[in-house]
C-alpha cells in the first residue's frame, strides 16, 4: 500500500533550513517545493502528458504562497484533463507577452528577411532598408499578431497609413515584401493562403512618370546656387554638392563608403553587390568632387560611410534626406527629386555639351553591353569618362556662377 503524502503547512516550509544539497518537500498530487542550498524555495508541479513525465515551474516561496501554489496545481491538473500541456501553454503565453510568438508576423518576417540576407540576395544596405521599413511601419501594429490571424483588411489599414503620409511607392514595396513573407509562411506550413496577395491592385497605382528634374540651364543654375547656399548639416550639404556631378543613383550615393574612394587615382568603385545591374561600377572623380570629399573626410572619415546617418555612424544617410533638403531649399517634389540629378546630367550633358550618349549611359550604369554585344568592363572607356566627368563638373561651376 502506497504511503500517503501528508500536506505541507506554511510554517513547515517557512522554517525549513537549507542544506549542503538541494532537497524536496512534497505536498501531494504532484506539488512539491525544492529547497536550494542558497535558501531559495521553488514550487514545482510534476505531471504526465502524452505518456511523458514533465515538470512545471510555479514560482518561488514566499512570493507564491502555499494556497496560491495549490491553486496553480489545480489549474494545471484541469489543463491536463482537457488535453492541454501546462508547460507548453505557459511558454506560449510568455512568448505572446514578449512579442516573440513562433507564428507571429514579426517572427516569420524576420526569418524570411534573414534567409534572404544570408543568401546574399540583397546588398547589405538594401537588406537594412527593407527591415527598417518593416520595423517602422508594420511590426508596431501587427508584429505580435499570429500571421494566420491577420486578414487582408487589417494589413490594408496599415499600408494605407503609409500611403497617407505620401509614401505611395513605399507602401507598394511593403506590400510586395508582405506577399513574399506570406509565401514564406505558406512554405513553413504556418498559413494556408497568401493574405497579402489578396490586396493586389487595391493600393493606388504609382504614376509611371519620369523623376522630377531640372533639365534647362536656367533652372539648373538656380538649383546649384541654392545648394551652394545650403546652411544645414555639413554632411547633407556635401551630399547635395556631390549629387549633380557624380552620376550615381541616390542609393549608391548615400551608401558610399570611404573604402570605395581612391584619392590617388581619383576614382570611386561601387561593388557589384550594391549595383542595380549587379555589376561593379567605376566613377571617375572630378577635381571638384575630390575637393568635396577631402573637405568632408575630417568629419566622417573615421567611420564606414561617407554620408552617415544622424542616428549613428553604423548606418548611412536615410533615403529621404536629400529630398528633404531640396524641400528646405524651396524646391517641390514636382520640380526636383534626388534621382533627378541623373536625368539632369543625361539630358543637359547631351543637349548642352554634346556628350556621346554611349558615354553617358555607361556612366549612369545603364549599359552593360557594347554595340557589338560584348560586356562592358567596369573600366572601359575610363579615360573618356574621366574627361566627360570633368567637363560636366566645370559646366556646373559655370552655371552656378552665371
Amino acid at each position: 500500500m502506497a504511503r500517503k503524502t501528508l500536506p505541507l503547512s506554511d510554517s513547515q516550509i517557512k522554517n525549513e533550513k537549507p542544506r549542503d544539497k538541494q532537497f524536496t518537500l512534497f505536498d501531494g498530487d504532484g506539488l512539491f517545493v525544492v529547497v536550494m542550498p542558497t535558501g531559495s524555495k521553488l514550487w514545482r508541479f510534476k505531471y504526465r502528458f502524452e505518456g511523458k513525465e514533465k515538470i512545471l515551474a510555479l514560482g518561488s516561496y514566499p512570493e507564491i504562497s502555499l494556497s496560491a501554489a495549490r491553486e496553480k496545481r489545480k489549474a494545471a491538473r484541469e489543463q491536463v484533463a482537457v488535453g492541454i500541456d501546462p508547460a507548453a501553454e505557459k511558454k506560449h503565453k510568455k512568448a505572446v507577452a514578449s512579442g516573440f510568438v513562433l507564428n507571429s508576423f514579426e517572427t516569420i518576417a524576420r526569418a524570411w528577411h534573414k534567409s534572404h540576407a544570408d543568401a546574399k540576395k540583397w546588398d547589405e544596405e538594401h537588406a537594412k532598408n527593407k527591415l527598417r521599413k518593416l520595423e517602422n511601419d508594420l511590426f508596431p501594429a501587427i508584429g505580435k499578431r499570429p500571421i494566420d490571424e491577420i486578414e487582408p483588411p487589417e494589413l490594408l489599414k496599415y499600408l494605407q497609413l503609409v500611403v497617407g503620409r505620401g509614401a505611395l511607392e513605399g507602401a507598394h514595396r511593403l506590400l510586395y515584401d508582405c506577399t513574399k513573407i506570406w509565401g514564406y509562411a505558406i512554405a513553413l506550413g504556418v498559413v494556408k493562403y497568401n493574405a497579402a496577395l489578396q490586396l493586389k491592385g487595391i493600393l493606388p497605382a504609382v504614376k509611371n512618370n519620369n523623376y522630377a528634374a531640372f533639365t534647362k540651364p536656367k533652372d539648373a543654375a538656380r538649383l546649384l546656387q541654392a545648394i551652394d547656399s545650403y546652411s544645414g548639416s555639413h554632411v547633407v550639404r556635401a551630399a547635395l554638392l556631390l549629387a549633380p556631378m557624380s552620376f550615381l543613383r541616390p542609393g549608391n550615393l548615400r551608401a558610399l563608403e570611404w573604402s570605395e574612394i581612391d584619392f590617388d587615382s581619383e576614382l570611386c568603385e561601387i561593388p557589384a553587390t550594391k549595383m542595380k545591374m549587379k555589376k561593379a561600377h567605376v566613377v571617375p572623380l572630378s577635381k571638384q568632387a575630390v575637393e568635396i570629399l577631402r573637405d568632408l573626410q575630417p568629419f566622417t572619415g573615421t567611420g564606414k560611410y561617407v554620408f552617415p546617418s544622424t542616428r549613428g555612424k553604423t548606418r548611412c544617410m536615410s533615403e529621404n534626406t536629400v529630398n528633404m533638403a531640396l524641400r528646405a531649399l524651396g524646391f517641390s517634389s514636382e520640380e526636383m527629386v534626388g534621382h533627378g540629378f541623373r536625368a539632369m546630367a543625361r539630358t543637359m550633358g547631351r543637349e548642352q555639351l554634346k556628350i556621346n550618349v554611349e558615354l553617358l549611359e555607361i556612366q549612369l550604369a545603364h549599359l552593360t553591353k557594347s554595340p557589338n554585344g560584348t560586356a562592358y568592363d567596369r573600366v572601359d572607356l575610363i579615360d573618356e569618362r574621366r574627361e566627360m566627368i570633368q567637363k560636366w563638373a566645370d559646366y556646373l561651376d559655370h552655371l552656378k556662377a552665371s
